[in-house]
């Protein structure tokens, strides 16, 4: 069982990370990993589940026999919890439920948002030609756009941006790509800005406070480091806009209804925190609260209009815009890494790594276990940051906010940038503007990977692991 669980992970995973060269989407290989993972646990369960009642009935036949009486209550401890095995599940399913409701309202949200043209109400604003300026521009409003919508629906209105202010396409493959830097660095320090920070969250290993306090300062040092260099290598160059009618803009904001959707879209994932605070419910209430409240507002703004109007501005126009095919995936993985982690593979997992690189200080004054996290974050790049994360919530056990919690969510979440395929914002950029992956290697890489190390020392600095 065991052995059946770790290959049908490890060959599903394969599958993901080739997803390009196999041509075959990464929900598939997920769904069917997840589903098969938890197959060979409960065939598993059922196998030693027999021979364990067989020894019980042994040691009813030959009771009082020394040593028997020793086994009979060894074994019944494992007898309980094998019985339990659909509550096992359900509990797993339940925590996953939360992650998926969450991200399924911030997502629909934010879906709204966009329809109603609610970013232009920003991009319309942006009129510098200048270069550098603009990367400052960009690099900023992505870094703090990320996380309050998330680092995806973030690069995704850069990227709509971008095409209208930067029409050289090269040009603007410079700036789509440290927005992608830059939208990965947002997103570590705010709850709700990556997937992994709210599976963090969610799962009660950080607060909001915490977070924020911990990882705001690691996280601009990430986005800074890399701008700079390229403020650098882009000096004095100059970017020919296109001419954009400003008033006619206006007036369609105006129309749409945009500002009060941007507004009321954005107060609505910013209050989710809070109202977690005050409530102490899960995450994907005060989200659910959220989206019910922007949903009327957008009901309301076209309530007098054409059946017509009104659909295209709709919250049901919105769901049938969200990436269903990314709120699959997330349950596929999830399923599966539940699944090793039920099996107590994920805990086997960080024996190894702590007798590996023992948690020691080094000649460089960090601990084995931060190097360890550091690596993890390196990883993040080639393997999905969720289940990387989602693998170290069942392989420790520290306290909510121990200082281990915060670094993997900034290595997790800023990692993945020193490839294209490492996130979810650079997943989208690369199909959105065709960026090629060697090109983005030899250009970006070494500048994420510097953003990335910068980050990490600020914060070991202050915070040892």
């Amino acid at each position: 069982m065991f052995a059946a669980v770790v290959a049908t992970f490890i060959i599903g995973y394969a599958a993901i990370v080739f997803e390009h060269p196999l041509r075959l989407d990464k929900t598939v290989p997920a769904l069917i990993m997840g589903a098969l993972c938890w197959a060979f646990v409960s065939l598993g369960h059922i196998h030693v589940h027999g021979e364990l009642n067989a020894v019980m009935e042994v040691g009813k036949a030959v009771a009082g026999v020394p040593g028997q009486s020793d086994l009979l209550l060894e074994s019944a401890p494992y007898v309980a919890e094998l019985h339990s095995l659909d509550d096992v599940l359900l509990h797993h399913i339940g925590k996953i439920a939360e992650i998926l409701l969450f991200l399924l309202g911030a997502m629909t949200i934010v879906e709204l948002i966009d329809i109603h043209k609610g970013f232009s109400v920003i991009t319309n604003r942006i009129k510098t030609t200048s270069t550098v300026k603009l990367l400052w521009v960009i690099g900023f409003l992505a870094f703090f756009l990320s996380a309050t919508l998330d680092n995806l629906a973030a690069t995704i209105v850069l990227v709509s941006l971008l095409r209208r202010l930067v029409p050289e396409r090269n040009q603007r493959l410079v700036f789509v790509s440290f927005a992608v830097i830059a939208a990965n660095a947002g997103g570590a320090w705010s709850p709700i800005g990556d997937v992994t920070t709210t599976m963090l969250w969610i799962g009660e290993r950080v607060t909001t406070g915490a977070l924020i306090t911990k990882l705001f300062i690691p996280s601009l040092v990430c986005m800074i480091v890399p701008l700079i260099i390229m403020s650098f290598t882009q000096r004095g160059k100059q970017i020919q806009a296109p001419e954009i009618d400003r008033e006619k803009a206006k007036d369609q904001e105006l129309v749409l209804g945009s500002r009060r959707m941007l507004g009321i879209g954005v107060a609505a994932l910013v209050f989710v925190p809070i109202f977690k605070s005050i409530t102490h419910l899960p995450p994907y209430v005060g989200m659910m609260l959220g989206l019910g409240i922007v949903w009327l507002v957008s009901e309301m703004i076209h309530s007098k209009r054409p059946a017509e109007i009104r659909h295209q501005f709709s919250a049901h126009r919105a769901l049938q815009k969200i990436e269903m095919p990314s709120i699959l995936f997330f349950l596929g993985i999830l399923l599966a890494v539940t699944a090793l982690e039920s099996i107590g593979a994920l805990k086997s997992v960080a024996v190894w790594l702590d007798n590996a690189i023992p948690n020691t200080e080094m000649a460089v004054g960090i601990f084995g276990r931060d190097v360890v996290v550091m690596i993890l974050g390196v990883a993040s790049a080639l393997i999905d940051n969720v289940p990387l994360v989602a693998a170290t919530m069942g392989m420790y056990s520290e306290a909510t906010d121990s200082n281990l919690w915060h670094f993997i969510a900034y290595c997790a979440g800023t990692g993945g940038s020193m490839l294209i395929i490492g996130s979810a914002a650079g997943v989208a950029a690369m199909g959105m503007e065709r960026i090629d992956f060697i090109w983005y290697l030899k250009k970006f890489a070494p500048l994420a990977f510097a953003g990335y190390l910068a980050g990490a020392f600020v914060y070991l600095f202050f915070f040892k692991v």
